[in-house]
């Protein structure tokens, strides 16, 4: 029995290896904030959430797709999918605490333990069934629909009452049947556990009727050795049926446990969409383009992040840059540049795991794998320089880099002077736009966005924090070439209004004591 939520033809891995570049990603996109949306107090659902959310890069636009419409019906079935999800975790807690037995090495313990839990599974799977046929006509997607045809094929009446007869027998409440034959010796060999016939006749038959001849003997009470040997055929016989019960208990646990892990993914998503509904955030379902095809605009793309951590609704920003591989984005202090990159990258890592996106539309082709190279702050525990530091890493994102990954620069080499570092920007990102790489780049470095703004590079596009004459920031980003200023004088005024501490020095001198 498989699952089949996240993919077609396969489960879902959580148990992969994740991107060399976790811990970078999760700091600069603040993935925090939203897998916490996603998982609550949930371990399992922030496990999956993350690892889900970072292995998207693997997927291509089928995959995408399969997801979307899964998600689709999740939407619109929520109470239904929890339920199951639900009824996963229960099931699963219980045989964790209950049924320690089937690590045990005594095929007795085993032959039990296996039994017991088996008894246990064919109440969960007969709620399985109920959920699928009260459920099936109103889901539509490939994934759900596959899902609960199988449950109703598989899981019939008549086969969970077999099984539950079959358990029963192996209980061998009127002992058990056993072949062996003589070995060298004289020593027990082939020990065979036989079925029993089952009788014909009806109770008062049997009551009055002759047993078939057997052969009887008793322990003495004192015999320790005889209690043993038994014992010893009786594991001996069992040993088979044990192990073939503990694998079908292994083959059951591990399909609860799988579609329980891939249901996490749709509740956590479900979460989301309800914190984000409750503030009246948009939220769609992204078009994906397979990768190298330069498609990327989008409506109303918000910083889902900075939308989790407000009370308030954010400013969304919409733009149209299909065909174009180098974005510089520049303008003015605290006007949202960083906040826009962020969504740039949360979106792109939304999408390529088929999840919703925080926009009103947003189409983006694929990419193999997505880096961050921001600035950091001083740390005095560095060897070296902190532009030497910068230098380091972007080393290493060219060595993982491939064509049409995506690289987002946050006031990268920004450490140096503006001629220099403006210089080692330009050559760096010529070089990877030359190499297929799609970059979407904030900075302050003039000289650096002029350099590509003269070239008239088709390539490129240029987008700017909007900021009114008076100075007020909108937090929108515009199109618009790079300016000389970024407007420090704005941040200047507000900590240091000349005019204002002016007169309240004027003010303050009237009160003033002499002293003489």
């Amino acid at each position: 029995m498989k699952a089949f939520l996240m993919h077609r033809e396969r489960d879902f891995d959580h148990s992969g290896a994740m991107p060399w570049n976790e811990r970078a990603l999760t700091q600069d996109l603040e993935l925090n904030t939203l897998l916490h949306a996603m998982a609550g107090e949930d371990e399992l659902l922030l496990e999956v959430a993350r690892k889900v959310l970072l292995s998207g890069f693997e997927n291509d636009v089928d995959t995408i797709s399969y997801r979307q419409a899964a998600m689709k019906d999740c939407l619109e079935h929520a109470a239904a999918i929890r339920e199951l999800y639900n009824l996963m975790e229960e099931t699963l807690k219980t045989t964790k605490k209950h049924w320690w037995g089937l690590s045990s090495h005594y095929p007795s313990s085993m032959l039990y333990s296996s039994i017991a839990l088996l008894e246990f599974s064919l109440t969960t799977f007969r709620s399985l069934r109920k959920i699928a046929e009260e459920q099936a006509s109103s889901f539509v997607s490939e994934a759900f629909t596959r899902l609960f045809a199988m449950l109703r094929e598989e899981l019939s009446e008549d086969y969970l009452a077999t099984i539950q007869d079959r358990l029963a027998g192996l209980k061998f409440r009127k002992g058990i049947l056993l072949s062996a034959e003589l070995g060298e010796y004289n020593e027990g060999t082939n020990y065979v556990l036989r079925k029993a016939s089952k009788s014909d006749l009806n109770w008062l038959q049997r009551i009055l009727g002759k047993g078939p001849p057997a052969y009887t003997f008793r322990l003495a009470d004192r015999d320790t050795a005889g209690p043993r040997i038994l014992s010893d055929m009786q594991h001996r016989a069992t040993s088979r049926v044990a192990i073939a019960l503990a694998h079908s208990s292994d083959h059951v646990l591990s399909f609860f446990k799988k579609l329980q892990v891939e249901l996490a993914f749709y509740v956590g998503c479900l979460n989301l969409r309800d914190r984000l509904a409750a503030k009246e955030e948009p939220v769609c379902f992204p078009v994906s383009v397979s990768a190298g095809e330069r498609k990327h605009r989008f409506a109303g793309l918000y910083d889902v992040s900075l939308s989790l951590r407000m009370e308030h609704r954010v400013v969304g920003n919409t733009a149209d840059g299909d065909g174009r591989s180098l974005f510089i984005v520049t303008g003015a202090n605290q006007g949202g540049k960083s906040s826009f990159l962020r969504s740039i990258g949360l979106a792109q890592l939304m999408m390529q795991c088929g999840m919703f996106v925080g926009a009103e539309s947003f189409t983006a082709e694929l990419c193999p794998s997505l880096f961050t190279h921001y600035k950091r702050e001083e740390d005095a525990t560095m060897k070296s320089g902190k532009f030497d530091e910068e230098v380091a890493r972007m080393s290493d994102i060219v060595d993982h880099l491939a064509p049409n990954s995506m690289v987002l620069f946050n006031e990268s080499f920004a450490a140096t002077n503006e001629r220099e570092g403006s210089e080692i920007a330009r050559q760096i990102v010529g070089a990877l736009v030359e190499k297929g790489v799609k970059i979407f780049y904030v900075t302050h470095l003039y000289e650096f966005a002029r350099s590509f703004s003269d070239k008239k590079t088709e390539s490129a596009m240029f987008w700017r924090a909007e900021r009114k004459p008076d100075g007020t920031r909108t937090f929108r980003i515009i199109d618009g070439e790079p300016l000389e200023t970024s407007f420090g004088e704005d941040l200047y005024h507000r900590i240091f209004d000349l005019d204002e501490q002016l007169e309240n020095a004027d003010a303050n001198a009237a009160t003033w004591p002499i002293v003489t």
